[in-house]
């Protein structure tokens, strides 16, 4: 990027396409890695969450990957529908819908294993590198969410 913006009409000098450009990379990447699990990129974000922490909220699956309702509620229902999670009422507050892993979805954590370091070879970089570049994005991410209101 220039070191002013004088020039902000040139695709080429644009930070946003230089973030969605590289999204697209990761995702051609990923793609056939999860194809090998059954598994689509949201799906795979989703079952990281529960291997992470089983048996929350819907919710807090909504918050930790920024969807709303309308696009998480579809994603976990063909989880759920391919026997990967089991969606139930909350006793101590029905409101509330509770996802947690079938065997077959903590089983599936040891085939995705492979991703990650498929994922650290396809970028050339260290672990440092990639570890320092997520910082920055996630950084970047917070200043935007907050200039947005959010």
């Amino acid at each position: 990027m220039p070191d002013t913006l004088e020039a902000p009409y040139r695709l080429s000098d644009q930070l946003c396409f230089a973030v969605y450009s590289t999204a697209h990379a990761f995702n051609r990447v990923y793609k056939p890695l999860l194809d090998r699990i059954g598994l689509t990129y949201p799906q795979y974000l989703a079952m990281l969450v529960l291997w992470e922490r089983d048996g929350v909220p819907v919710k807090e699956i909504g918050e930790r990957l920024f969807l709303d309702s309308g696009t998480l509620t579809p994603l976990l229902k063909r989880l759920e529908k391919a026997q990967l999670i089991k969606r139930t009422r909350s006793s101590a507050d029905e409101r509330q819908v509770l996802i947690a892993l079938t065997p077959q979805g903590h089983a599936l954590q040891d085939k995705a294993k492979a991703v990650p370091q498929s994922i650290l070879a396809a970028t050339a970089c260290s672990v440092a590198e990639l570890s320092a570049i997520k910082n920055e994005l996630v950084a970047l991410r917070d200043r935007l969410n907050e200039a947005a209101g959010e």
